[in-house]
């Protein structure tokens, strides 16, 4: 029953809201003022970013934009509003990726280039970004397709007339990875993770037991490539995590025990505690040869 009651008393503040909602609609008064963005507002029936002014109520974007909006609320409406709503006919409609597919075989104004980003870019060639499906908007029966939300929001006043230069960019296709050179499979495939391994290998300086310093350096990459490559399982990286581990404390058995050994014998007692272990390990190490297959 007290759900309910909750339900209907939610229910009325909203209907409440509906009816008295201030010139801008569901739309940010602030962000249109300030950025020029339609920002819908509509999207959430949450009034936490509401506030109420002469009798209306208007909806803010964020709690920053309320914030500004209830320090000055009369610099945001009319009639010192910089910018009035445009009417209902004029509102851009936001489009979801269904409803763009929909309208097929209609294309896209601009042949699909984000107008937004062509303008903020001076309409010069660089500029000339594709836009994204999920960012698309229905103005005065066109189509319209932008690189983001953000550049979504701005007014359609500012692009609407926009014309494409002469000279596109060519149509990207997409290349597999293992069609490129080995070089360029390198840069684009293993580049990043290689350069990680180096830098390790750098500032470790490894030295396996009985192995040159090329053979520990080519092991050591080649077993942090297994530890943190993000194709693999979590088990398999934690397997080979382990693994480099004890290649690591194979590594400093060398160091150690050039710290630790002295020209004279000393008796056992007398010895580092660990310091048996460790040359049993080192002289085990002889003719066993790190495998990380």
């Amino acid at each position: 029953v007290v759900v309910k009651e909750i339900q209907i008393y939610l229910e009325r503040i909203r209907e409440e809201l509906q009816y008295r909602l201030g010139e801008f609609g569901q739309y940010c008064p602030v962000s249109l003022a300030e950025k020029h963005e339609l920002v819908d507002c509509s999207v959430t029936s949450s009034l936490q970013f509401a506030a109420e002014f002469r009798g209306h109520y208007y909806k803010m974007a964020s709690q920053e934009e309320l914030d500004k909006f209830l320090s000055e609320p009369e610099v945001y409406v009319p009639p010192l509003a910089p910018h009035p709503l445009p009417p209902p006919e004029m509102l851009p409609k936001k489009l979801t990726v269904a409803e763009v597919k929909a309208l097929f075989p209609r294309s896209a104004e601009m042949q699909g280039y984000c107008p937004v980003t062509y303008l903020d870019g001076k309409q010069r060639y660089e500029a000339l970004v594709p836009g994204n499906t999920e960012y698309a908007v229905k103005y005065q029966d066109k189509l319209y397709i932008f690189e983001s939300e953000e550049k979504l929001q701005k007014l359609p006043e500012k692009y609407w007339n926009l014309k494409l230069p002469r000279k596109l960019p060519p149509v990207k296709e997409p290349i597999l990875l293992t069609a490129l050179p080995l070089a360029g499979y390198l840069e684009q495939g293993v580049a990043t993770s290689l350069i990680k391994a180096l830098n390790e290998v750098g500032c470790l300086k490894p030295k396996f037991p009985f192995l040159s310093v090329k053979k520990t350096a080519l092991l050591f990459v080649a077993c942090h490539l297994k530890a943190y490559n993000p194709r693999s399982s979590e088990y398999v990286r934690k397997k080979y995590k382990r693994k480099l581990e004890q290649f690591i404390d194979h590594c400093e058995l060398i160091p150690y025990l050039g710290r630790k050994m002295t020209r004279k014998y000393k008796e056992p007692q007398s010895r580092p505690i660990e310091f048996d272990y460790k040359l049993q390990t080192f002289l085990s190490l002889k003719d066993a040869s790190p495998s990380f297959v």
